[in-house]
């Protein structure tokens, strides 16, 4: 079952996009896959976006993110901000 969006997914999508960074959405594949792939000056990315306005509880991994997490053999970040995306993909410093 795919999940839902956080509320600032879009506005990272779009920040991500201006900085010249090409962006997939995977979070409707569900079953705990994160919810995007960044590609940005040869480099891929996957990120995982959290609402960094919620309440610490509301931004933890669900069971099924945190055990994708878990068997991912390469990296994946969690971002809760358009800045966190940015310097995650090397646009911001």
């Amino acid at each position: 079952m795919a999940k839902r969006t956080d509320r600032n997914q879009t506005e990272i999508v779009i920040a991500l996009r201006k900085a010249g960074a090409s962006v997939e959405f995977l979070h409707t594949i569900g079953r705990g896959v994160p919810d995007l792939l960044v590609g940005h000056r040869g480099c891929n990315y996957v990120l995982e976006v959290k609402d960094g306005t919620q309440i610490p509880s509301r931004r933890r991994l669900t069971n099924d993110e945190a055990e994708w997490h878990a068997k991912w053999r390469g990296s994946v970040r969690i971002v809760e901000s358009v800045e966190q995306a940015l310097v995650v993909i090397g646009a911001l410093r």
